[in-house]
């Protein structure tokens, strides 16, 4: 469709790097934005076999607090076995962003052995990195606005509850996992769908952050969330959640009206 020196171009003005080959995972090209001084790394996998005339769901997923850095590939340990699966691909094609925190700072700037917190006033700067990321998608690909969806583990899951918290009506779904939010904002997701997840025994994140969200959101009057805990579980509960085999049917199910 364009030359090589027009893309260039382009996604220079963009603040977007030319894709780089990955040989070990060749499905998400590599990228990074740029926002307000902050550079933010991060992988794109494209819908398998696209058609170039629909519209697809994007994911936008959350890596925890060990996969911070600026090498753009740690992000991808915990998620690609699951999400980017030929079988997977082929019966749930959607774009899938997986962008890259860096070292010292988090997602959402708040204190992980809290049992609960309030939300800061603003964005930290990575999230309002992945916001100006997540327009930036909208406008470039054939990206479906009522199919958005956002997960992440850990420092991810705080990301994720705080990321649909500041924007409810960008996002059709959500699976938090073993992370926390505000409880104060618990009204605002009363009608999201979530999948929330979180190890009875978590030795990191305090297993009443999870809760304490489930009780707010119920009490709001919330009928649309999924709770899972799995008993005797530590930290690491995204292994259990990512082999749950209904969990992207759950996710692809919802559409915002």
């Amino acid at each position: 469709m364009f030359g090589p020196i027009i893309i260039s171009t382009l996604l220079t003005l963009c603040n977007v790097s030319i894709p780089q080959d990955d040989t070990k995972y060749p499905e998400f090209e590599q990228h990074k934005i740029e926002h307000n001084g902050y550079n933010l790394p991060y992988r794109l996998m494209q819908p398998l076999n696209m058609d170039k005339n629909e519209k697809y769901p994007l994911v936008i997923f959350l890596h925890g607090a060990g996969e911070r850095g600026d090498d753009n590939e740690n992000t991808l340990l915990h998620v690609t076995p699951m999400i980017n699966s030929k079988a997977n691909r082929e019966k749930y094609p959607a774009y899938v962003v997986v962008p890259q925190c860096a070292k010292e700072i988090k997602w959402a700037d708040t204190d992980w052995t809290q049992k609960e917190h309030t939300q800061k006033a603003k964005p930290t700067a990575p999230m309002q990195a992945v916001i100006a990321l997540l327009e930036q998608l909208e406008d470039n690909y054939n990206i479906d606005p009522t199919r958005i969806y956002v997960m992440g583990l850990s420092m991810g899951g705080f990301g994720t509850w705080d990321l649909v918290t500041r924007y409810p009506e960008r996002f059709a779904a959500a699976i938090p996992i073993c992370g926390g939010g505000d409880v104060t904002k618990a009204p605002l997701l009363k009608k999201m769908p979530l999948w929330i997840f979180h190890g009875e025994r978590d030795n990191v994140v305090p297993v009443e952050c999870s809760r304490t969200m489930v009780a707010a959101i119920k009490k709001a009057g919330g009928q649309s969330m999924k709770y899972t805990e799995y008993k005797g579980v530590k930290h690491g509960s995204w292994i259990p959640a990512f082999k749950e085999t209904e969990l992207l049917k759950w996710l692809f199910e919802h559409q915002k009206e």
